[in-house]
């Protein structure tokens, strides 16, 4: 078996292959292209099968302590604020699918993880390592930009949608740009009326946009995402700086509730990005080499499953290799138990805007709401699944 594994990002789903890893008896070096280690955004849902995966990891307690479940979740109309379908969601999802339902702040997360890593290894994580070449000979090659060369029998590639890891599996292709562009913001709960959050997980749909807005940080502040259909666009990154006003103007004219939720937010904490994805791919390992996460399956974010989908992946990965003699046999083992699941929801994910975007909002329905529940995701058990 590989003596050496490197992983290449240090995100939610490179920190849970990690940790996954070490607690399977293997060492791992992470490879992180940032000076410091943080986690850019704000909200994050961790659903009944992600939520089995920390367990795993032993890091469901920090969803417990530093989570919120929401007791419901609604799709509110866009212009009054009335509520076309409504989910339960608190205890009932926990005793349905015996794992719970977790909204949490994903720094926080982030921060769990990084320490539960360092914990195994201080020496696990290296950062300031951006790989700009890899090469293979039967071990793989990693070359970083601040002149760093190092060689593993493994490398896992966990670096994002614009994944550098991914042209040695695949030839290389930019991202597509899916036609829409989001704004994320963060209001502290003291400034606005809590009746306005009724319930506290709630999305907004109308024609062109959707706005999801919940509550995290043990009730203190309302994590907020917008979204608008664009022709185009050119700017890198999602830690874009965004113009207050430019969200406000997007979404003008709608609730009321929502205007109030706008106008409390302070403007140190938005910023916009566009929404990158790209098509299935029809593997995703050669020789040495293999993806999760957005580097293997990138995803429009409107089932909210891409976090899940690699930490899925990552609690996979770490099983196929701790349970198979030959890494080889492992990657079979781990791309032919992840990649129909993680396709069929990248495809899905893709429906679910046309659906809330449509003109006649009105005409949205039970019947129109296909959830991640609905589609059987919150079942999926990475950690018992057959490999």
């Amino acid at each position: 078996m590989a003596q050496r594994i490197g992983i290449v990002g240090a995100g939610i789903g490179g920190l849970v292959a990690a940790l996954a890893l070490q607690r399977r008896g293997r060492r791992v070096t992470v490879y992180e292209a940032a000076p410091t280690l943080g986690e850019v955004g704000a909200g994050l849902t961790v659903t009944p099968n992600a939520t089995r995966a920390f367990r795993d990891l032993g890091l469901e307690p920090v969803l417990q302590e530093l989570g919120t479940t929401p007791p419901r979740q609604a799709i509110k109309h866009w212009q009054d604020g009335r509520t076309l379908v409504e989910q339960v969601r608190g205890g009932a999802t926990e005793r349905r699918y015996g794992a719970g339902y977790y909204l949490i702040h994903r720094a926080d997360l982030h921060a769990a993880l990084a320490a539960a890593v360092r914990g195994h290894d201080p020496d696990a994580l290296r950062l300031g390592h951006r790989l700009v070449e890899v090469a293979q000979d039967g071990r793989v090659q990693l070359g970083f930009d601040n002149g760093v060369r190092d060689v593993v029998d493994l490398a896992i590639g966990a670096d994002g949608v614009r994944s550098t890891l991914r042209g040695a599996v695949h030839r290389p292709e930019p991202p597509r740009f899916t036609g829409y562009i989001a704004w994320r913001g963060l209001v502290p709960m003291e400034r606005i009326d809590p009746a306005l959050l009724e319930p506290k997980c709630g999305v907004y749909i109308g024609p062109g946009h959707t706005f999801n807005r919940y509550v995290i940080r043990r009730g203190t502040l309302v994590n907020c995402v917008g979204f608008a259909e664009r022709e185009g666009w050119a700017e890198e990154g999602w830690s874009i700086r965004a113009d207050l006003d430019e969200i406000r103007r997007e979404f003008d004219g709608w609730d009321p509730a929502l205007q109030a939720l706008l106008a409390a937010m302070p403007p140190e904490t938005c910023f916009k990005w566009g929404l990158f994805d790209r098509d299935p791919l029809p593997r995703w390992t050669r020789g040495r080499c293999t993806l999760l996460g957005d580097a293997a399956h990138a995803m429009l974010p409107f089932l909210g499953q891409g976090a899940a989908m690699a930490i899925e992946d990552g609690i996979v990965l770490a099983r196929a290799l701790a349970e198979s003699d030959d890494v080889d046999r492992a990657l079979v083992r781990y791309e032919a138990a992840r990649r129909e699941r993680a396709t069929f929801v990248q495809l899905r994910s893709r429906e679910v805007p046309k659906k809330f975007h449509a003109a006649d909002t009105d005409a949205y329905g039970p019947e129109q709401h296909q959830t991640e529940e609905a589609l059987g995701l919150f079942a999926y058990d990475p950690v018992t699944v057959e490999i």
